[in-house]
This record gives structure tokens, C-alpha cells and sequence, in this order.
């Protein structure tokens, strides 16, 4: 299946549960400036794109089941050779139709004129209604031109339905092409990882570590990060999202790379821990070997049919169990894991969906139970130990301790891949790799 066939098959999908008395109407991503002029790097709607493919911005797209002029309609920006040469190429309005796979199109002027037609004697429409104030005042604009006619016996929309949910459920499940993108992500991200741990030497800043991985993804075809990269190093590595990353790495600090590269719109998100002159201490190394533990254990537990939070009750059960093993925690396991007492260690949840959005859609949890995880679903496995310097109790030796090992996995039919794998992890591959 081409992607051209895979997006036509999207739309008809989420047609069908819209069913016939719909209409689906999508606003593009916007344009967002700095200093009142230059634009950001455009990124469309994840919602959108997963639909179209379209990357423009200033474009509709509308669904309209069973409309016998078609179904697929897509209003976009016309072409305008004056604007192409300062801002790039557009589709227009043949190019939607022959590429994207547009029944009709129309320029994007002439949204407000055509809208009330498109959504006369549809009972319901299917929006994201609140995520753009100025496309929300052209929508209801058209619904209360509508309202106006009433009396000559046109039917108006009755209810506006949030159309998210039907489509982060269509986004949990991955398609084949969906995983192969995700596994060029990974592999992208990879060497950019191992390129950090060859590249890490004591005293140069956190933002050059950065440098290079950045280097590594584009020259590999990722050109954007998925997410602002983490290089967090000694008190900085047990600050969950720190993204500074300007200070200077000391000699037997622990460097923590939170970073993942997007190919193709889809994320990869990876987070590896490793010494900064190339060998761990020996306090390193235990709470290290704690975390990947939970780390490999949570993994080998994932395929279909667990629930989400049998994941995250494996990764609290090996860190507790760690941590009392250290005398870092004093008492029963399972007292302690009712207690929390592991919560001023490891904060966090275990993973989260990961897709188009680093942090991708989908519920989990259905009708008040965590889900079970079912083939083609896409979750990270992230736990992690902090120990700041500020953590009572604890032996000074601990401190500045951070790590956290991440992975990106698919659910299988029979259990799990490891998108991130080539990615060393354990404290031999890590010492050799930087030693080399």
C-alpha cells in the first residue's frame, strides 16, 4: 500500500464511524512568528496530517460522507508565483487533487463563502472546536447563517462533537509504514546517541554534546528534533526536563541524553545515562544497574493483553526492591510500594504512547481500567532513579545521581520489538564504546 492509499484509507475509515449525517472539519496547523516577522519552522497538525499528508499551512480539510460532488475536500492556498519565490512552493488546487488525493478543491478565500453549503442538512459536526479561536468564528458563523434560513425549511447541524478521540484512537494502532518510519526514526536517533558517548569528554559544555547529535540526526535525514533535547549532566541529570544545557561537564559526572530525532513526522524518544570520562563509579553503577533492570524487566513483560500498569507496577517493584537493597530504603517492599516511599526517587511514569507526537494520543485507560496493550500499539519503557543533593537520608556519595534508561518499543503479536536497541545500554557496552 502506497501512502497516497494509506491516507485515502483513513478517511474513509473515520468516515464510516462519522457515519452518513456528518461532516468532519479540520483547521491546518498555524503559522506561529518570533519578533513579530520571521516564522518558526512549520509543522502541521499532527490530526491533519495523519489524514493528508498536506504540510501547508492556511488549509481545511472537510470530510463529507457520502457528498455525490465528493467526499474529500480540501481547501488550500492557490498558487502564487510571487509568494513561491520568497516562501516556497505550493500545491494549489490541482496539485491537491492530484497529489493528495483531493475530490475538489478550493482556495482557501473561499472557505466562509462555501462552508454553509458543505455543512447544510449535516446533523452533526465532527471539529476540534476551542483549538483556534479564528477558525471557530468561521465555523459558527456559517452554522448561524444557516440558523437564519430556518423557516424556508433547511435543517441546521444540531450538535458540534469533538472528532479527537475517533482519531487518536484510529492513531494509537500503527500501520506497517507507520513502524518502518519509526524504526528510521530510532535508527537515526541511535547513532546520534552513540556518537554522544564517543564525542563526551570532561569539561566541555552540555550544548556541545547537543551540537553533535543534532549533526548526526540531519546528516542522517532526521531534520528536526521531536522534542527539546535533555543534556543534563551531574546536579542537572536529576532535573526531569531540564533543557538548558549550558554548563560545563565535570570530569566524574553522569551525563544524562534525553533526546530523539522526527523522520517523516514521527518521533523516536530515547534516553540513555553514561559517565562522563567513560567508566562509572561504583555508586553509579549501582543505582544504574537498578534502573536497567526495571528497564528490562518492564520490556520483557510487554505484549498483548497486559495492561498498561502491570508495566509501571514491574518498574516500581525492581527500584523499591533496589533501593532497599542500597539501605537507600529502610522497610517491607510492599509496604513501602503502598507507601510511595520510592516516589522522592522516581517520580514519574513508566512510558507513553509515541507516534506522530512524542507524546502521542490514545486513552490509557477505557471505561475506568487501564488498557491492554494490543499489537501495532507504540510505547516508550522510561524508568529512572534521581538522587539530588537535597534528598534527606541520603549518603552524600549518592548525590547527583540521575539516570534514566528509555527505549521506544511496538507491541507484537507475540510480544514486543525494541525500536531503539542498537542504542548500547549496558554498563560493559557503554565503558567499551567510549573507551574505543
Amino acid at each position: 500500500m502506497n501512502q497516497t492509499t494509506e491516507y485515502a484509507k483513513r478517511r474513509k475509515e473515520l468516515m464510516k464511524q462519522v457515519g452518513p449525517d456528518g461532516i468532519v472539519i479540520l483547521n491546518a496547523a498555524p503559522v506561529v512568528y518570533r519578533n513579530n516577522y520571521h516564522e518558526y519552522f512549520y509543522r502541521q497538525n499532527s490530526d491533519f496530517y495523519y489524514l493528508t499528508g498536506f504540510k501547508e499551512p492556511e488549509s481545511v480539510l472537510i470530510l463529507a460522507p457520502k457528498r455525490k460532488e465528493g467526499e474529500f475536500i480540501l481547501f488550500n492556498r492557490k498558487r502564487d508565483r510571487d509568494e513561491e519565490i520568497w516562501n516556497g512552493f505550493r500545491a494549489g488546487q490541482e496539485g491537491a487533487r492530484r497529489d493528495f488525493g483531493a475530490d475538489q478543491s478550493f482556495p482557501i478565500e473561499e472557505l466562509e463563502k462555501k462552508l454553509p453549503e458543505l455543512i447544510l442538512n449535516r446533523k452533526e459536526i465532527h471539529c476540534e472546536l476551542g483549538a483556534a479561536e479564528s477558525f471557530d468564528k468561521i465555523l459558527l458563523g456559517a452554522v448561524n447563517f444557516i440558523h437564519g434560513q430556518v423557516r424556508s425549511g433547511i435543517q441546521p447541524p444540531l450538535a458540534f462533537i469533538d472528532i479527537r478521540p475517533t482519531i487518536h484512537e484510529m492513531r494509537l494502532f500503527k500501520s506497517p509504514h507507520e513502524i518502518e518510519l519509526m524504526r528510521k526514526a530510532a535508527k537515526i536517533s541511535a547513532k546520534a546517541h552513540i556518537r554522544a558517548m564517543q564525542y563526551c569528554q570532561p569539561e566541555m559544555y552540555e550544548y556541545e554534546l547537543e551540537a553533535e547529535m543534532t549533526h548526526e540526526m540531519q546528516r542522517q535525514g532526521g531534520r528536526a528534533h521531536a522534542y527539546t533535547p535533555i543534556i543534563g549532566s551531574g546536579p542537572n541529570s536529576c532535573i526531569l526536563h531540564y533543557v538548558t544545557n549550558d554548563k560545563r561537564i565535570k570530569k566524574n559526572a553522569l551525563v544524562l541524553v534525553d533526546a530523539g530525532t522526527e523522520y517523516e513526522y514521527y518521533a523516536s524518544d530515547i534516553t540513555r545515562t553514561f559517565p562522563a570520562n567513560g567508566r562509572f563509579t561504583g555508586e553509579q553503577r549501582a543505582i544504574y544497574e537498578i534502573v536497567l533492570a526495571a528497564q528490562m524487566a518492564s520490556i520483557k513483560a510487554i505484549k498483548p493483553g497486559v495492561s498498561w500498569n502491570q508495566i509501571e507496577n514491574i518498574s516500581i517493584k525492581v527500584i523499591t526492591q533496589g533501593l532497599i537493597d542500597l539501605g537507600l530504603l529502610k522497610g517491607n517492599l510492599e509496604d513501602l510500594i503502598e507507601t510511595k516511599a520510592y516516589f522522592p526517587f522516581y517520580m514519574h511514569r513508566s512510558g507513553h504512547w509515541i507516534g506522530l507526537d512524542v507524546h502521542d494520543v490514545g486513552r490509557y485507560k477505557v471505561d475506568g481500567k487501564w488498557r491492554k496493550l494490543a499489537p501495532n500499539m507504540a510505547r516508550t519503557v522510561e524508568p529512572g532513579i534521581y538522587i539530588s543533593a537535597d534528598l534527606k537520608g541520603v549518603p552524600s556519595r549518592f548525590h547527583h545521581i540521575g539516570v534514566r534508561i528509555e527505549d521506544d518499543i511496538i507491541v507484537t503479536e507475540t510480544g514486543n520489538e525494541v525500536l531503539s536497541r542498537d542504542v548500547p545500554k549496558t554498563i560493559d557496552e557503554i565503558e567499551s564504546l567510549m573507551s574505543s
